[in-house]
């Protein structure tokens, strides 16, 4: 059985054994404000898609024009997640989340309050920067409640907050600003926020055992090889996701001939089959080392094949988005725990890295499908890009796993 320790899980564990302490209050409340958090979080990411069309029209500005807004808020977070993360690297894990929700809650805010497309475009970029780092230092909250050999459960913890927003908070933030103006769903995000934040403050655990570490040990998980390995694993496997989640729209009226009434359905089942796909991938990663990457990647890789050759009939396509995001979220959790193997004592930059990498997957699939669409290949080929993306990364990671074993049995040797 492969080396269990999460996100620092190992210094945090033997910083509990020394003071021989448990987490003073309810775990299931923590776990539960941590997952409030994040639901807030995916509803304002998500959500922002659902009302572009919207607030295009009100910023009187083109629909591409638009979608920088949504591109800045990608950029917040593969940029501003990992800085934020250094520059808060000594603050306590408990401090540093209230400080993110409250920056959560100001560009919220100003993104309800922007005049123009430039401001909100501003304001989204600033959000964007809080998502890695909040959901890399809530994991390490998550692993410290839920104790030794259970760091992919606890990601998974915090994951399955943004999962949920997939189904409920995303379509119910699009419907709010339909009827109420785009400005509404910012603000319904804001009042989950608060929600989420007083939970935060309530239940989340009061400890010096989540102290911060140096900068030093942050910058040092940089240098090695195996984290960046494993950035390149995720952005390019986990990428299909979003070659299809992107286009399913196009995929039930185009491909499939049916109701437009039928996306907001398609949508739901995809994400229930992420939230499906996170849980399991929780539980796989603590007790194995490499299967619920390889059984994620490859499942996806069948499914995709499937789409592409039989998407049209819907009895097939509607099973198939299930799966394909039950697939690639059961990859998850073993990314973030092989990340945090790589570098532990960084354990809040690897969290904050494994969400910029899902933000390049998402530029990734999103361009690829864009790609094949440009060259006529069909609304179907989408998933073809998902695929060779999806088996670079399934490539990419044997021949690490291969490197590092080999690696292992040298130093051994030796």
């Amino acid at each position: 059985m492969h080396e269990q320790a999460y996100g620092g899980q190992c210094v945090l564990e033997e910083k509990r054994h020394r003071a021989d302490a448990k987490p003073k209050g309810s775990p299931k409340a923590a776990l539960a404000a941590l997952a409030l958090g994040t639901f807030a979080i995916g509803t304002g990411e998500f959500g922002s898609n659902g009302i572009i069309q919207l607030f295009a029209s009100d910023l009187d500005v083109s629909l591409p024009v638009a979608t920088y807004a949504i591109t800045a808020y990608a950029i917040g977070v593969v940029v501003g997640s990992p800085a934020i993360t250094l520059l808060a690297a000594r603050v306590n894990r408990r401090t540093l989340l209230l400080g993110l929700i409250g920056l959560f809650l100001a560009g919220n805010a100003l993104s309800a309050l922007a005049p123009n497309v430039a401001l909100l475009i501003v304001f989204r970029f600033v959000t964007g920067g809080v998502q890695g780092a909040f959901f890399g230092a809530g994991a390490v909250v998550a692993a410290y409640v839920y104790g030794p050999g259970r760091g992919g459960k606890a990601f998974a913890t915090v994951m399955g907050g943004l999962t949920i927003a997939t189904i409920v908070g995303s379509p119910l933030g699009t419907f709010i600003g339909q009827q109420a103006g785009w400005r509404a769903m910012y603000w319904t995000v804001v009042a989950v926020g608060l929600a989420a934040g007083a939970a935060l403050v309530a239940w989340l655990p009061r400890t010096d055992d989540l102290r911060g570490g140096s900068v030093r040990n942050e910058l040092d998980g940089l240098r090695r090889l195996n984290v960046w390995l494993m950035v390149a694993v995720a952005s390019l496997g986990i990428s299909s996701i979003f070659a299809v989640y992107t286009f399913i729209g196009p995929f039930v009226t185009d491909a499939a001939k049916r109701d437009p009434a039928l996306i907001p359905i398609a949508l739901a089942v995809f994400g229930l089959g992420m939230a499906a796909g996170n849980q399991l991938g929780g539980q796989v990663a603590d007790r194995f080392e490499h299967r619920g990457l390889i059984w994620g990647y490859g499942g996806a890789l069948a499914l995709l094949v499937l789409i592409g050759a039989a998407g049209t009939h819907l009895l097939v396509l509607m099973p198939c988005l299930f799966g394909v995001g039950a697939t690639m979220m059961f990859a998850i959790p073993t990314i973030q725990v092989r990340l945090t193997a790589a570098a532990p004592d960084a354990p809040t930059l690897m969290g904050a890295l494994n969400l910029a990498a899902l933000n390049l997957a998402n530029s990734l699939g999103a361009i690829g499908g864009a790609v094949t669409l440009a060259a006529g290949w069909g609304t179907l080929s989408t998933v073809w890009a998902g695929f060779v993306l999806t088996a670079a990364g399934l490539l990419l990671y044997t021949m690490t796993a291969v490197r590092t074993r080999r690696t292992s049995r040298l130093a051994v040797a030796a």
